[in-house]
């Protein structure tokens, strides 16, 4: 016998004149491109309406943007000196040679549909949020993989720090509503275009008496993206870095005056918050207030939402000189975060038994018209015994069993069984669809 090879474990058996030509393979999925399976799903659902829910009171509108754009897009508004730009886009050429890229952010393609379809003409000031994948070439680690999901949220149009009080006070809102505890608010400023460039000398000095001690990335873009150092994760440069000149000594008095009125707001919502000097962003188009939601639990990958505001990066776009504030979260780290607070998939309401095949049959057009009311019932299709039947209902963690059978129609009733009471009543088919339905409702 000649043995056809289908997978690792398993094999089938040929006739020896049978010739093996075909090798089945399995197909795994992409190394840092994950499944989202049914019971871990049910928690991203959760994190995504308490999103919708919060944001929604507080005036923002879901949009949502293509997964690809014109790579130009990311090399002007992040910063074609960004580690995101250099070494982590996924860029490819189209079959009319157009260069587009993956999605890396979220921000920029929010800002290219605003300027694209002029939603400025109506009103200037938007309030947006979105929810999707982003896409970036990297080492995949705890809560970070090369396909991620983020949700964000963009305010364009007011420059007044009372709405970056209000944004900051809303992505804590959050966090509480969605039992994410072990997260604090730090807070700094990046000041703008009038004051950083003064800072970014005197770092660069500094920067320059010690790059023996940086890492080699620090080393080559010490000059071009200097703040990048100070947010380096490498021992040496943490060292080197621990007593650079801090951005909060070199703000204009327009950057002072707004991040302390910023402090104060928030002061005003009970909003908790440090002041950590040393925080800047990845990407080039953030300016004055920038922020993060730390937390200790996830190990050096500690930020779980990050964000700032960006009131250059309209008009660099090619749209009005208007003022931009967001932010996004990580879902993958979230989902970490909520570890043994997952939330428990929903158990069928209802599972319908039939004993014989009239019952089955009703039992199906039954199971169809609760279904047709929102009623969540299932039964079995392949025509198992009862004993199955129930095993089947119990997997599935139903509520209820309605077990029919042909004694039971020529009688016009069927039995309904409460799985957690142990109990069992008789019950009229004759309206039954109405009972039932009024029964779930109440219960929820």
């Amino acid at each position: 016998m000649a043995i056809l090879k289908i997978n690792p474990v398993e094999q089938v058996l040929l006739p020896v004149n049978v010739e093996a030509r075909v090798c089945f393979v399995s197909i795994s999925g992409i190394k840092g491109m994950n499944d989202i399976l049914p019971g871990d799903v049910e928690t991203w659902q959760f994190l995504e309406n308490k999103a919708r829910e919060i944001f929604k009171s507080y005036g923002f509108s879901e949009i949502r943007v293509p997964v690809v754009e014109k790579t130009e897009l990311f090399c002007r508004s992040i910063g074609e000196t960004t580690d995101i730009v250099e070494k982590e886009m996924y860029t490819f050429e189209d079959k009319s040679g157009n260069s587009l890229t993956l999605r890396p952010e979220g921000t920029a393609p929010v800002m290219r549909s605003y300027i694209e379809h002029k939603m400025y003409a109506q009103d200037p000031v938007a309030k947006l949020y979105y929810l999707g994948p982003m896409f970036r070439y990297e080492r995949p680690q705890k809560g970070r993989y090369r396909q991620f999901h983020q949700i964000g949220a963009e305010v364009i149009g007011i420059e007044d720090p009372r709405i970056d009080a209000q944004v900051l006070a809303m992505l804590v809102h959050f966090f509480e509503d969605a039992g994410i505890r072990d997260v604090a608010l730090q807070v700094n400023s990046l000041g703008c275009p009038e004051c950083r460039p003064g800072y970014r000398k005197t770092l660069v000095d500094f920067l320059e008496a010690r790059l023996d001690s940086l890492c080699e990335d620090c080393r080559r873009r010490y000059q071009t993206n200097p703040l990048r150092v100070l947010d380096c994760k490498a021992a040496g440069c943490k060292e080197a870095t621990v007593d650079a000149p801090s951005v909060l000594d070199h703000l204009c008095r327009g950057c002072q005056d707004h991040f302390s009125q910023v402090q104060t707001y928030l002061g005003l919502l009970g909003t908790p918050f440090s002041i950590n000097p040393r925080m800047v962003r990845g990407l080039d188009y953030y300016t004055k207030t920038t922020f993060e939601m730390v937390t200790g639990s996830l190990g050096s990958q500690n930020a779980v939402a990050a964000g700032g505001r960006y009131d250059g990066l309209i008009s660099d776009l090619g749209g009005p000189s208007l003022p931009g504030i967001g932010f996004a979260m990580g879902l993958e780290r979230l989902v970490l975060m909520k570890g043994e607070e997952r939330i428990v998939p929903s158990r069928p309401h209802l599972f319908l038994a039939g004993l014989g095949e009239e019952a089955s049959r009703q039992a199906f057009v039954l199971m169809s018209a609760l279904q047709r009311r929102g009623v969540h019932a299932e039964m079995d299709l392949a025509g198992k015994s009862l004993k199955a039947q129930m095993r089947r209902a119990g997997k599935l963690g139903a509520r209820f069993v309605l077990i029919l059978g042909e004694e039971e129609i020529s009688r016009g009733v069927a039995q309904l069984k409460d799985m957690d009471a142990g109990s069992q009543e008789e019950v009229r088919l004759d309206g039954l669809v109405e009972t039932l339905v009024r029964q779930f409702s109440l219960e929820g």
